[in-house]
C-alpha cells in the first residue's frame, strides 16, 4: 500500500481503480503530485478525478507529464475524430445522430500499433441525464493471477497476432496496422505479469493451429471479462479517467441513445511493444 501526501485516493474496487481528490488539474501540476498520480496510475491502474473543468491545453500538459503524446491510428468521423487544428486531441461526441459509438467491446487501446500507447486520458464535459454511459475497466493483472499454474505454464510463450482492420474503419486519417504482440507480458514497470489481448483484434495465437487458436481465444476473450476484475465508472459532468493502457482492458456502455455524451481524449505514446514474460 502506497502513502499519499499531496492527493487522497480511495480505492473503488479489489482489483482495478481509484478516485483521486485533493488536486487542480485546471493548474500546473509540482513534480511531487506529478509523482503521486503516477504512483496511484500504478497501483491501481485506472484514476479517476471528479469536477476538473479543464480545456484541451490542460488535458494535454496532463498527459506530457507521462510521456509524448500519441496520435491514434484509424478511427471514423461518426465514432470519434481528431480536432483539424490539434491531432493529438479526439473529440468524443455522441447524439441522437449517432449510429454507434467507439469502444463498445472489450479491449486495450490501439493494440494492432507495433507500439501501442502507454495510456489514454478521457475527459467528458457533458454526460447523459439520469445516468447512462459508464465506462467499464478489467485488471489484466487480476486475468492473468485468476489462471491456474498449468494455464499460465501453457500460454507462457505464446504470441497473438492484432490486425486493426477488424474494428478500425480505412479512413483517411490512417491504416490501421497489423502487429504480433507476446499473450503473457510483463508491464515494464511494475515488473508484473499480465494477458496482453484484445479479443475484438487478436485473429491467431501463432504457434497453434487454426482449431487451437480459436479456442484459446474464445476462452481469453470470456476469461478476461470475469466481472471479479472490473469496476464501472459513472460519469458526472467534467469528470477524467485516466488509464494504463498496458494492463488495463475498458469497454464503453451506449445505453444513453438518444442523450448527449460529448468530451476528449489524449493518449500518451508508448516507448516500447509489449515485454514478453
Amino acid at each position: 500500500m502506497i502513502t499519499y501526501q499531496s492527493i487522497q485516493v480511495t480505492p473503488a474496487s479489489p482489483h482495478i481503480g481509484a478516485e483521486i481528490a485533493g488536486i487542480d488539474l485546471t493548474k500546473p501540476l509540482e513534480p511531487h503530485q506529478v509523482r503521486e498520480i503516477h504512483d496511484a496510475l500504478m497501483e491501481h491502474l485506472v484514476i479517476f478525478f471528479r469536477d476538473q473543468h479543464i480545456d484541451n491545453a490542460a488535458q494535454k500538459a496532463l498527459g506530457e507529464h507521462f510521456g509524448k503524446l500519441h496520435q491514434s491510428v484509424g478511427g471514423s468521423v461518426t465514432h470519434s475524430r481528431a480536432l483539424p487544428e490539434d491531432p493529438v486531441v479526439r473529440k468524443f461526441h455522441f447524439d441522437e445522430h449517432s449510429t454507434a459509438v467507439s469502444g463498445e467491446t472489450w479491449h486495450t487501446d490501439q493494440s494492432c500499433a507495433a507500439i501501442p500507447p502507454m495510456g489514454s486520458i478521457l475527459y467528458l464535459h457533458t454526460v447523459p441525464p439520469n445516468g447512462g454511459g459508464d465506462t467499464m475497466f478489467a485488471s489484466m493483472y487480476a486475468a492473468y493471477d485468476a489462471l491456474t499454474p498449468r494455464m499460465k505454464s501453457y500460454l507462457q510463450g505464446l504470441t497473438a497476432t492484432h490486425d486493426g482492420s477488424r474494428v478500425f474503419e480505412r479512413t483517411a486519417d490512417n491504416i490501421p496496422p497489423v502487429s504480433v504482440h507476446p499473450l503473457i507480458a510483463k508491464h515494464p514497470e511494475t515488473g508484473r505479469k499480465l494477458i496482453y489481448f484484445t479479443g475484438a483484434v487478436v485473429t491467431k495465437i501463432n504457434e497453434l493451429t487454426e482449431l487451437e487458436s480459436n479456442h484459446v481465444i474464445d476462452f481469453l476473450t470470456e476469461h478476461c471479462q470475469h466481472p471479479n476484475f472490473q469496476v464501472r465508472f459513472r460519469w458526472q459532468p467534467h469528470s477524467i479517467a485516466f488509464w494504463d493502457n498496458r494492463c488495463a482492458h475498458h469497454r464503453a456502455i451506449w445505453d444513453y441513445y438518444p442523450h448527449v455524451r460529448s468530451g476528449f481524449r489524449v493518449q500518451i505514446q508508448g516507448t516500447a511493444p509489449p515485454i514478453p514474460a
